[in-house]
């Protein structure tokens, strides 16, 4: 791959966040970050007419960019730059009403010709974002795989020009890590400040020891080259391609770098922080009304949670063959299939689970304790997310149920089941017990080497989030009992209703309090990254249904991003599929922001019928059905590329119908119920 193909696909993964954006909407007061957004950040790139620009996509004409000024002074916005922020933030200085913060990145040579006449008319401060090596060229520069002069970027005497007008600010944005770098076997190319290196004459990944010491050495010299050639020192890091992590922000913060530019959807909010601050990305097809839209929306803190959710549940089984060139085949024709299903979100399965016992045996990504059975996951996720229309990709992974190698120390630290009636609920499937210091260390990195091998969007984690109410009673679980102050068996919790009752609570959240800690550890790799789990539909059905499970509704909307009830009528032999969908539908909108955070998950095969496909009327039906009622997200398992099922041409038309928008039962609407 040349590397101008390259760069224009880190560039596409920039405005993937930016461009989905439902208009006319109200503020969503479902949002997770509910406070007022405190000031706007935009982005800009070049300042050109598209006939003299190096990347036509994000350049903005000078004609409208002067347009686009003259709105925000005219709207009653006010200009703002970064030692308000920091008086804001540090010592509480208050920032103007409707602030804004106006950035350009990359260092193009036309900001001083087109822009920056503009911004000192209105004395309009703004930080230039300075890539090292580009301004370092003597007479040519590696732009995107191609030879292009120096001259196209900005000289020194035009920076330091635009520095003694003291509206300027030099910001770091990287010497070289403008660029793709190989990010797993097959040759993808990814950020150069997140990716982990594939060596290609060793066969191995980069270490995490030699990792931060390239980012670091990296970002020192830029901000060495660029305090001697501009004689301003960088205090603000702008990450190239909006990508970022833990490790590169403490580094950076470690330089003197506290303040790091994001693009990152939504609000800069008081909780938002200097290290990750939000911008909004403007394209150079952007309109005034475009431009408008997304700054209301920011002011009225319109999240993405809002957004309708179509998403197909993949099985990366299906995907994986022994023979590398047809795994490679097969991922062709899942990428053709996803561009036809029409869907914006997928599930991808990151684990195997050969022998279907319902535990993990093998993953799909590099790791230090799950065999891994092929190093699939990062190339398959990489390709949906650069090749396809899909805007989240989540990794659908195990929370306990893991079948660990013999020789790992926590292999014997499994949930132990009382024996009981044959009839009565059993997960029946092997688990690590949650309570155990081992599994739970073990668990952490797994899902720690999954943040550091791949580009994702979020964690669905898997049914395994869960305890029946004969569970668990191995030795592990006895001691955490005992420190809740409970009997330290479940024969005698299950003996006293008053500690029965507490116990179901007290598991419940444990569940839920380890799934938030796991989701933690994958988002300090992937700052946006969303929580969604699945919850069995008897837990959205039945009052008494936390007991069986330890899962409930409302809480699992509370505290993850997305709850996807697995709705599925055959599965869960209903009478009725209507009566079901009805009565989940009910039971979500009796929830604050139930409609808001909840996917609904449908079946495309029964399984209790020898796996007969779901015919495409009924899933028309049912999809229509859900949307009348309400339903704002859709998700359906499983998609199968080889049978077609579902059909792609149906499914496409399926998803094209338009919700209803309605909104869950709060505190603020009291309406019946549909």
């Amino acid at each position: 791959m040349v590397k101008s193909t390259i760069v224009k696909i880190l560039l596409l993964l920039i405005g993937i966040a930016h461009s989905f954006v439902i208009a006319n909407e109200l503020p969503n007061i479902c949002s997770r970050d509910q406070n007022v957004n405190e000031f706007t950040i935009l982005s800009y790139h070049e300042i050109a007419d598209k006939s003299e620009t190096l990347d036509s996509t994000y350049a903005v004409p000078p004609s409208n960019f002067d347009q686009q000024m003259n709105w925000l002074i005219e709207n009653g916005y006010h200009f703002v730059n970064i030692d308000d922020i920091i008086n804001y933030r540090k010592y509480g200085k208050a920032l103007p009403n409707k602030a804004v913060l106006i950035t350009f990145d990359d260092g193009y040579q036309s900001v001083y010709d087109n822009a920056y006449p503009i911004l000192k008319k209105h004395k309009i401060p703004f930080v230039i974002a300075l890539v090292g090596s580009w301004l370092n060229g003597k007479k040519t520069v590696d732009f995107s795989g191609k030879t292009i002069a120096r001259d196209k970027f900005l000289s020194q005497k035009e920076i330091r020009a635009m520095i003694h007008s003291g509206l300027a600010e030099v910001a770091s944005h990287s010497y070289q890590f403008h660029e793709g770098l190989q990010g797993n076997p097959q040759g993808n190319m990814e950020p150069a400040i997140t990716t982990r290196l594939w060596f290609k004459d060793t066969k191995t990944y980069e270490d995490e020891k030699s990792y931060q010491k390239r980012v670091y050495n990296d970002l020192l010299e830029n901000n060495i080259y660029l305090e001697q050639y501009t004689g301003q020192k960088p205090r603000v890091m702008v990450w190239p391609y909006g990508h970022y992590n833990i490790e590169a922000r403490k580094i950076a913060e470690k330089l003197g770098m506290p303040i790091g530019l994001t693009l990152d959807d939504g609000s800069n909010t008081r909780i938002t922080p200097l290290w990750g601050l939000r911008r909004i990305l403007v394209e150079g097809k952007m309109t005034l009304k475009d431009l408008e839209h997304n700054m209301l929306s920011r002011n009225a803190n319109l999240a993405d949670d809002d957004r309708t959710t179509k998403a197909a549940h993949i099985d990366l089984d299906y995907i994986y063959d022994p023979d590398p060139a047809q795994r490679e085949k097969n991922l062709g024709a899942l990428l053709d299939r996803i561009k036809n299903l029409g869907i914006n979100t997928v599930y991808l399965q990151a684990f195997a689970d050969p022998d279907a016992n319902g535990a993990a045996d093998y993953v799909y990504f590099p790791n230090r304790n799950i065999p891994m059975r092929a190093d699939l996951f990062n190339r398959v996720a990489w390709q949906i997310a650069t090749r396809t229309q899909v805007k989240r990709i989540y990794a659908w992974m195990p929370m306990i149920a893991w079948e660990l190698p013999k020789n790992n120390p926590a292999v014997n630290d499994t949930v132990v089941t009382l024996q009981v009636d044959p009839t009565h609920l059993n997960m029946g499937y092997p688990r690590l017990s949650p309570f155990s210091p081992k599994a739970r260390k073990v668990i952490k990195e797994i899902y720690e080497d999954l943040a550091k091998s791949t580009y994702i969007d979020g964690i669905l984690f898997h049914d395994d989030v869960t305890l029946s109410d004969f569970e668990d009673d191995s030795q592990f679980a006895h001691k955490q009992y005992k420190k809740w102050g409970l009997s330290d068996s479940v024969s005698a919790i299950r003996a006293d209703r008053k500690q029965f009752e507490k116990w179901t609570q007290l598991k419940t959240d444990y569940l839920d309090d380890f799934a938030m800690e796991l989701a933690q550890i994958v988002r300090n790799e992937q700052p946006g990254l969303k929580a969604a789990r699945n919850l069995y539909a008897q837990v959205a059905l039945h009052k008494d249904a936390q007991e069986w499970y330890a899962q409930s509704l409302a809480q699992s909307i509370k505290k993850y991003d997305y709850t996807a009830i697995m709705a599925m009528p055959y599965m869960e032999q209903a009478d009725n599929e209507k009566e079901f969908y009805d009565s989940i539908v009910k039971n979500v909108k009796q929830v604050q922001c139930g409609m808001e955070r909840t996917v609904m998950e449908l079946q495309t095969v029964n399984w209790r019928k020898d796996n007969e496909p779901i015919s495409p009327r009924e899933l028309h039906d049912t999809i229509g059905y859900l949307y009348g009622l309400g339903v704002h997200h859709i998700a359906y398992y499983p998609d199968n590329v080889f049978t077609n099922n579902p059909d792609a041409d149906k499914i496409r038309a399926d998803f094209a119908q338009k919700p209803i928008r309605m909104h869950s039962l709060t505190s603020f609407e009291m309406a019946p119920n549909n």
